[in-house]
């Protein structure tokens, strides 16, 4: 486990013995701030009788649709903006208006275009995913070395493999930090059209979990839903995001 990690896990679990110590002081009423061992009994139990899995799971797909589309819309969008100063234009201009723009300001027009099913949930992480990636991207295509372009035109390349060959791996550092942006910009994205739309298709997710928690006033099971969505925050973050950095853009020396 890396220093970083272990520093967090040593602060999460100071928090935790502070909300204890909070817990049973009777300084606030226990149907508003419940125990972590009550949490705890409410997160075993929601998981045991599935609820907790399948609303998890329902998110994590949904989200992983939209970052699989982002991904790849981005990835066309930059390719093309790099090879057309027309479209690379229409790109910047998309990015002005729309990057700012909030997922949820879009849910009434969602709502008009495609229903409130998964596809309008999906279409929220697309556009949380999209815009900041194609601005690091094209930031990082930006940054490339002119020597770099140069050798590969003296090699013969053509602009398309330019991009391919040079351009993209050499943007790796700028695509992560965007990919991580992305990725938290969607999950809370996520979980708010979820709140908003409840359960889509019949199926609800981790965010329906929480509307649905506060409805029925039941604060351990509102506290387990939120612990859930902080743990997977942190393992995204700090292992899955650290892990690629260290396979690609540390090993490869990009940056120390």
């Amino acid at each position: 486990m890396s220093k970083s990690m272990m520093s967090k896990v040593g602060w999460i679990i100071f928090f935790i013995i502070l909300w204890q110590i909070l817990s049973v002081s009777d300084l606030f009423p226990k149907a508003l701030f419940p125990s972590p061992v009550s949490v705890l009994v409410s997160l075993l139990g929601s998981t045991a009788d599935g609820t907790m899995p399948r609303a998890l799971a329902y998110s994590l797909e949904l989200i992983g649709i939209g970052l699989l589309l982002g991904i790849s819309l981005a990835l066309i969008m930059s390719v093309f903006a790099k090879l057309s100063p027309v479209f690379a234009s229409l790109v910047e201009t998309c990015l002005s208006i729309a990057h700012p723009l909030p997922g949820i300001a879009l849910l009434p027009l969602v709502i008009l275009w495609v229903g409130v099913d998964s596809k309008a949930i999906i279409f929220i992480i697309l556009h949380s995913v999209l815009w900041p990636l194609v601005q690091n991207l094209r930031a990082g295509f930006l940054a490339v070395p002119e020597v770099y372009l140069q050798v590969g035109y003296n090699m013969g390349l053509s602009p398309l493999k330019q991009i391919l060959y040079i351009s993209l791996p050499a943007s790796l550092p700028y695509f992560l930090s965007g990919l991580e942006i992305s990725w938290a910009r969607a999950w809370r994205s996520l979980v708010s059209a979820e709140m908003i739309f409840g359960a889509a298709g019949g199926v609800g997710g981790i965010g329906w979990l929480i509307f649905k928690n506060r409805v029925f006033m039941d604060t351990p099971g509102l506290f387990a839903s939120l612990s859930v969505m902080i743990v997977i925050g942190i393992l995204v973050e700090s292992i899955l995001f650290r892990q690629l950095e260290n396979r690609t853009i540390r090993k490869w020396g990009m940056y120390k």
